[in-house]
């Protein structure tokens, strides 16, 4: 049997989880995107490797261990044992996105709250919103007596507005609004957070040799959910806290950190 949980993501910083290149390969980071609405996710393993870290910097490698499970051994078979925490990847609820005279507009889709819906248990009895439904607190412009939305590649039609405070984890009301699955993936596109980045010469002021590459990240303020599920443990004195104690904490997930990627507040509901 497992016992179920789950996590909130909001980033801070922009966030980079995927590829990364060498400084002599020139090619664009990409980050992990899910299959189906193209959209940015973070694999379970890399939440799974950061909270291991942490716990190993808290309470030391056996307590890591005992956890997250122990690692694999070079030439000794049957090394490894069976994590008791068991994360999912984490996926979008909502992403922020540029929107003239807003500036923020938060956009999900019903595929991606469906997914919420399933991780959260207090939402099962709520409907999820109809595609173009938009938030009491969104301010669109009316044009021809429509309600609409510009953004980079046109306009969004406003259909409903609705209390869509039930879907929004933070319990903050935000100006948002819930496209068509097919639209999610240009919209996710338009939003990312990209970056031009060199390696100078170390002797010249100057860049190296195909030295140029471009980095793609989650912008700031988006707001990610993964699932967890506990394995059921006989020592009932024992309890996962992966933050000593805390419900949320400050954290840093992906790469680049060093340059101001990845910082995150991470809250878990148990």
């Amino acid at each position: 049997m497992y016992n179920k949980a789950y996590g909130i993501i909001q980033t801070f910083a922009p966030l980079h989880v995927g590829a990364t290149a060498g400084e002599e390969s020139g090619n664009l980071n990409l980050i992990f995107r899910d299959q189906f609405t193209q959209t940015g996710i973070i694999p379970g393993s890399s939440i799974r490797g950061r909270l291991r870290s942490e716990k190993r910097l808290i309470k030391g490698e056996d307590e890591a261990n005992y956890w997250y499970g122990k690692e694999a051994e070079s030439g000794k078979p049957d090394s490894t044992t069976e994590s008791i925490v068991k994360f999912e990847y984490a996926s979008i609820i909502w992403l922020p996105v540029f929107c003239p005279g807003q500036p923020i507009v938060w956009v999900t889709c019903p595929r991606l709250l469906k997914r919420y819906q399933r991780i959260n248990n207090k939402l099962k009895d709520e409907t999820i919103p109809s595609p173009y439904t938009a938030s009491q607190t969104l301010k669109a412009l009316d044009i021809d007596g429509q309600q609409k939305l510009f953004f980079n590649f046109g306009f969004v039609t406003i259909e409903e507005t609705k209390d869509l405070l039930p879907w929004l984890p933070l319990g903050e009301e935000l100006p948002a609004v819930d496209v068509e699955d097919d639209a999610i993936a240009i919209i996710h596109d338009m939003s990312l957070y990209r970056q031009s980045r060199v390696a100078l010469d170390k002797k010249e002021k100057k860049v190296k040799g195909g030295a140029f590459f471009n980095t793609e990240a989650l912008p700031e303020d988006t707001i990610l959910v993964f699932p967890i599920a506990l394995i059921e443990i006989e020592d009932k004195t024992k309890k996962w806290q992966p933050f000593d104690g805390q419900d949320s904490t400050d954290i840093y997930l992906g790469g680049l950190e060093s340059i101001g990627f990845g910082h995150c507040e991470m809250t878990l509901f148990m």
